[in-house]
């Protein structure tokens, strides 16, 4: 099968990208990537000569170019977006451009097209705050707190909207926060760990009790692969590991495995509108496609630290004042 993927310059896309091209059933990959900020040649370049794989440049919001691009293929998997919660407090226009536009341009293309399956990559904060100890499943109702997750939920309504409306062959999944290596220095872990290694102060937003459910990005694009070739279309699945800890605690376990001191912490004004915890049932795809994140929170820590130590070539060169400012929703990006 042959597959569009948007956004392969990125962190997750760029997994995505290896883990697809490694495989038997994937014959041909084309990475369609804008070269914005999120995204970095160096993340793909193992892979950059396999004749699997093509590299296109452009960008989501041109129409003509996607038109061209979906007519050769099977799959559209859509992982490209605007995503710092951060950048879209500070300037939402990008969010909407990429994220809710350009997701419609992609769908317009494959509907078009008659193209088999599309694939929307989403994130559990369309569903906002997961108060009272809940956890959201599929069917529960979106409440973004910020522009980046009401654009990603704008994005899923349209995808939803085509399936029912059109009968495009559509497939969603929402993942909790996502980690590991190539992630850019101005998220939350890659900042902390980098920060730690150069001896600054590690920021953590108001108390830090904000509570988020990590997974490693291997065990992502793993439950990915595993829906792309086995769920039936017009499903939306979640994808959760089950590592519940406060922002705070994941700081302090970085520190105890780079044997740093935590008065490094230091605690900065915290962002509008910051969600107090998120949470996903992910018992669906679970119960239906069996599958199970292979990395305990710890180990996959220790491994994502290891990475950027050794790795210095690949994130000096992103790790400028902006991406490791402590507040950088107050900057002007």
């Amino acid at each position: 099968m042959k597959v569009l993927l948007t956004g392969g310059l990125g962190f997750i896309g760029s997994h995505i990208v290896r883990k697809f091209i490694a495989s038997d059933w994937c014959t041909h990959l084309i990475n369609l990537d804008n070269m914005s900020y999120g995204s970095n040649t160096n993340n793909v370049k193992d892979v950059e000569t396999n004749k699997k794989y093509t590299f296109v440049y452009g960008d989501i919001r041109d129409y003509e170019l996607l038109t061209k691009l979906v007519k050769d293929v099977d799959i559209v998997i859509n992982a490209a977006a605007e995503t710092h919660v951060d950048r879209s407090i500070a300037n939402p226009g990008p969010f909407v451009e990429t994220n809710v536009v350009g997701t419609f341009n992609l769908l317009e293309a494959c509907r078009r097209n008659d193209v088999k399956l599309f694939m929307q990559i989403s994130t559990d904060e369309v569903y906002g705050d997961a108060v009272c100890g809940e956890s959201f499943n599929e069917e529960d109702t979106f409440k973004p707190s910020n522009p980046y997750s009401a654009t990603k939920a704008a994005a899923d309504c349209l995808v939803m909207a085509y399936n029912r409306t059109y009968g495009l062959n559509t497939i969603i999944t929402r993942s909790t926060n996502n980690f590991g290596p190539y992630q850019h220095p101005e998220k939350f872990i890659p900042k902390t760990i980098i920060r730690a290694a150069l001896g600054l102060s590690v920021p953590v937003y108001g108390t830090g009790k904000q509570i988020r459910d990590w997974i490693y990005v291997e065990d992502h694009v793993e439950a990915v692969e595993l829906v792309l070739l086995k769920a039936k279309g017009g499903k939306i699945y979640n994808v959760s590991a089950g590592n519940e800890f406060s922002n705070l605690d994941i700081v302090k376990q970085i520190l105890s495995i780079m044997g740093k001191p935590t008065s490094l912490i230091e605690h900065v004004e915290d962002r509008p509108g910051h969600d107090v915890r998120y949470s996903l049932d992910s018992s669906l795809i679970r119960r239906e496609l069996g599958w199970v994140p292979r990395h305990s929170l710890f180990e996959a820590l220790k491994k994502t630290v290891e990475w950027y130590m050794k790795n210095e070539w690949w994130w000096r060169p992103l790790a400028d004042e902006r991406a490791l400012h402590p507040t950088p929703w107050r900057l002007e990006w």
